[in-house]
């Protein structure tokens, strides 16, 4: 089953791409015609890539991995934001901090800095301090949550990355290629969509766009968090019926254990008088004739 349909995408706008005069002839494959000298998106085309996306993005999300959301343009910052809190995935809406990816253990120094100074607040180790080193500080403080905030709990690399804009995140993009990570991004017709590993052709600049398609995307990842959770849960109740199983056994009491070797021995001492008389018997018998 689809997880968008045609409609959806042409009520939300996805199939408006950039003037002619803009376009960037490597997405020829994905446009449909030219009207009023403005490109129209084979929206056939982005349903299927949509699926193909969320279909590897449920897969990551059932691994338990991370997946980085990145959109630094005005029309998307809030839509990722709210839709990766939904799933609980990172996400950058403000400046692309150089080299997140590529020198990640600075990154996470910083986020570091901004947890200590938090519990340095809360022990009221700060309050000696002067008015000015403590303004200082609270500056310090909201800019690093601005920036790295909504990447705090990320404590290693993310295993994909989740772009708006190819054009505006090329920096992200570059870094993420650097090491590997895949990359998942909408792309427009000026787009050029090389290096993206899964490309979603459409409108990135109409909020409805960007909505519906990362609706469909984080609804996946919810779905892959939810059989991972299920998977858990199944693990953690055949464990323990296991451990039931092991204790419900019956257990040989410390008497038992005494008299199962003496119930063992008992039909040893019985056949050994039957294996004693035979020899006698054969010695009678060969007395008999001597005797005549």
């Amino acid at each position: 089953m689809s997880r968008t349909n045609f409609d959806q995408l042409l009520e939300a706008g996805c199939h408006f791409g950039h003037l002619k005069r803009k376009w960037n002839p490597a997405m020829a494959p994905y446009i449909f015609m030219e009207r009023n000298g403005i490109h129209i998106i084979d929206l056939h085309k982005t349903v299927a890539k949509i699926d193909e996306a969320a279909d590897a993005l449920k897969q990551i999300a059932k691994s338990g991995k991370k997946i980085l959301f990145v959109a630094t343009k005005k029309q998307a910052k809030e839509i990722v934001a709210e839709k990766a809190t939904s799933v609980n995935m990172p996400y950058v809406i403000e400046r692309w901090p150089g080299g997140m990816l590529t020198n990640f253990p600075t990154i996470r120094k910083a986020v570091k800095k901004m947890t200590n100074i938090d519990k340095l607040m809360e022990d009221g180790t700060f309050s000696n301090l002067s008015k000015r080193e403590l303004l200082q500080i609270t500056r310090q403080r909201a800019k690093l949550e601005k920036n790295l905030g909504s990447i705090a709990d990320l404590t290693r690399l993310p295993s994909a990355l989740f772009v708006i804009d190819v054009m505006k995140e090329h920096i992200a993009i570059r870094e993420a290629q650097r090491l590997g990570i895949p990359v998942f991004a909408i792309v427009d017709t000026n787009s050029d969509p090389k290096g993206i590993d899964f490309v979603i052709p459409a409108n990135d600049d109409a909020k409805d766009s960007v909505d519906v398609i990362l609706t469909a995307c984080c609804n996946a990842i919810a779905e892959g968090l939810e059989e991972r959770k299920a998977e858990k849960a199944d693990e953690k109740a055949a464990a323990e019926q296991s451990e039931e199983a092991a204790d419900a056994k019956p257990k040989r009491t410390r008497k038992a254990r005494k008299e199962a070797p003496k119930a063992e021995e008992a039909p040893v001492a019985e056949a050994a008088p039957a294996a004693e008389e035979a020899p006698a018997a054969e010695e009678k018998a060969e007395e008999t004739p001597a005797a005549e």
